[in-house]
């Protein structure tokens, strides 16, 4: 008696995706998806321009040189980065409620791999991010306080937005790790703790060196000195790029790997 080989199901025998299966039109969707999201989205940016409207338009700022410009202009360049950083943790950290709804398991049973998706959702976040700055950099423009070069309007807030790279990939990991009940409250007062270490809403300057030696190990401490370096005029240290890149690692890997335990419970 013979028995024939039953033939294998077409999709056990497709070949991986070309690049972990990322690919525009998720992007796309992912993007729609987060900008329905009214409340995130004015949260992300009302909050930063009431902060510069707080603290930037003092007059004295704006008569007061610092670097290539103003006073204004440095708290402006401060609240676009606290803003950015704001919006792309909260756009990364949104992967809670999927997490919620069951959707990280779903995604078992598609091709698309850890690192793709960890992918689409931190340039997701970036949009909301770019909105931010924006905004902020809008705002600063119109109320007229703000004063440097006009190539470093373009300078700063380009290295402000790619810098908060690194905290979309901080929102994906904490959105893993945390309950989607904690997730948002946890980050908000992480965030301003986080601010006020690396010296965003006051100098490091003012405090002893204990705490400036500390500080430079701090997730917004890089991007701080960075974001401000072309304004004040100083060259860019490779500590500060290195901090900024050490923190981006350690929050992808940490969001790859958490999305791989989500994913491999079924």
């Amino acid at each position: 008696m013979t028995t024939q080989s039953v033939p294998a199901p077409a999709a056990l025998n497709r070949e991986a995706p070309r690049l972990g299966g990322f690919n525009l039109t998720v992007l796309r969707l992912e993007i729609r998806r987060l900008l329905r999201n009214r409340r995130t989205v004015i949260f992300a940016v009302i909050f930063p321009v009431v902060f510069f409207l707080a603290f930037g338009l003092n007059s004295a700022y704006a008569n007061q040189r610092y670097g290539h410009g103003n006073v204004s202009a440095f708290v402006m360049i401060s609240m676009a980065l606290y803003g950015a950083v704001l919006a792309t943790t909260s756009g990364g950290a949104m992967v809670s409620i999927e997490r919620a709804a069951g959707w990280s398991r779903q995604l078992r049973l598609t091709p698309l791999s850890p690192v793709a998706y960890i992918v689409i959702k931190m340039l997701t976040a970036m949009v909301l991010g770019l909105a931010s700055v924006v905004v902020v950099y809008a705002v600063g423009a119109l109320t007229g306080k703000p004063s440097m070069p006009g190539y470093l309007w373009v300078v700063t807030a380009l290295s402000v937005w790619v810098g908060s790279l690194v905290f979309a990939a901080f929102g994906l990991f904490m959105g893993y790790l945390l309950p989607t009940e904690n997730v948002m409250q946890f980050l908000g007062l992480g965030l301003a703790l986080l601010s006020f270490a690396g010296g965003l809403f006051i100098p490091l300057s003012q405090f002893p060196q204990i705490y400036q030696d500390i500080a430079e190990f701090t997730p917004l401490y890089g991007l701080n000195q960075l974001v401000h370096a072309p304004l004040i005029g100083v060259g860019v240290h490779l500590a500060w790029a290195a901090n900024a890149v050490i923190w981006l690692a350690i929050f992808a890997g940490g969001a790859v790997w958490r999305f791989r335990k989500d994913t491999a419970r079924v």
